[in-house]
């Protein structure tokens, strides 16, 4: 890497630790780890938006910059939930979708981390396929109004906007009809619901819409096109460092206790390290514009598969102490959770399966 990289690769990693040092349990940190005053020292440093153009007050910065930022500070810990989602997906799609007013009101408050998004897309019977979403926005006037639930939306208790995907033609094919539409959420009929989880977190909730009114400036792209429009949007949200260095932190710590001298012990750790370095090059090539369509499929299997056995490991690693409360037994519990969000793996393997390998569907059995 260029000499620049490698010293803001090592900013990032003093940045990162120290804000880990805060922190009991540092896995995860980019979806459970929610920090207002962290979101905003990432905007001061301009570390939010940087490769997005200067135009639109990013920082114009190389991909792979990014990537060693991003990596150092999720590897290390650091609680970055409150700006992320709208850094690594809401921004990109509203500079590739978004019309220019809602870019000049909505981009500066994700470049500074003073607004958090949440994104309104699984529903009860719409998990990963997204064509099942039953939520409604019927055009009245100048305003859509909003009737529907969504469920397992990440941060949506401290969200101030969510990007909604909402079926709007409901005669059209369950692929059409679709749109996305920018939703404030301090919006009168809007009822929030976390969900404590098994680690007895909350960053989950159901989101409930009653008769939201939201104004029709505020739908992005094309009406009905949201199908397309989420698929890019997944690209950015499934082919990332983020799917591989989750748990990373807490497989450095496990090392440090383990025999390295047990050839079992020696086993796994060769199997993490060789899984670990081909799935950072895969991403790489996704950062850099190298890979072809459809590989955040394949990244995102890989990658998410990988830190469900990296967690197993750890906790068997250390034995019966991952019988207590600690990082070794949340680490196990919240694992089977990689793969499913953002697109399940059997979802991920049909899409490797049609759309990069172009294998037939198997023919549905006659009733």
């Amino acid at each position: 890497m260029p000499t620049a990289v490698l010293e803001l690769q090592q900013e990032a990693l003093e940045v990162a630790r120290g804000a880990a040092a805060l922190r009991d349990v540092k896995e995860d940190a980019w979806i459970v780890g929610t920090s207002a005053s962290f979101s905003r020292e990432l905007g001061a440093r301009g570390w939010l938006g940087m490769v997005w153009p200067k135009e639109h007050g990013g920082g114009g910065r190389t991909p792979l910059e990014r990537f060693v930022v991003v990596e150092a500070l999720i590897g290390e810990g650091a609680p970055m939930a409150s700006s992320w989602m709208a850094d690594r997906q809401i921004g990109p799609s509203l500079l590739q979708y978004g019309t220019d007013a809602q870019r000049a009101k909505h981009l500066p408050g994700i470049l500074t981390g003073e607004d958090m998004w949440a994104i309104g897309m699984s529903e009860p019977d719409a998990g990963s396929d997204v064509s099942a979403i039953r939520t409604t926005a019927v055009r009245d006037g100048d305003e859509f109004v909003i009737n529907g639930q969504k469920i397992w939306t990440s941060g949506a208790e401290d969200a101030a906007y969510i990007y909604l995907v909402c079926r709007t033609d409901p005669t059209a094919p369950a692929h059409q009809g679709l749109s996305d539409i920018i939703v404030d959420m301090s919006s009168t009929g809007i009822t929030i619901k976390p969900i404590i989880d098994i680690t007895q977190n909350r960053h989950f909730c159901e989101v409930y819409f009653d008769d939201v009114r939201v104004p029709v400036e505020n739908l992005i792209g094309e009406p009905n096109q949201s199908f397309k429009q989420v698929m890019r949007q997944m690209e950015h949200e499934r082919g990332g460092i983020d799917r591989l260095v989750s748990n990373r932190a807490l497989y450095r710590d496990t090392l440090a206790r383990v025999d390295g001298s047990d050839p079992l012990h020696r086993q796994a750790i060769a199997r993490f390290e060789t899984i670990y370095r081909v799935a950072r090059h895969m991403i790489l090539r996704e950062v850099l514009g190298q890979a072809p369509t459809g590989w955040s499929a394949i990244t995102k299997t890989l990658a998410t598969e990988f830190e469900v056995e990296v967690a197993n490991w750890c906790g068997s690693a250390v034995g019966p102490e991952t019988m207590l409360v600690n990082r070794y037994s949340r680490a196990i519990t919240y694992a089977p959770g990689y793969t499913i969000q953002g697109g399940t793996t059997q979802i991920l393997r049909n899409i490797m399966g049609e759309r990069v390998l172009g294998l037939p569907r198997e023919p549905r059995p006659q009733a």
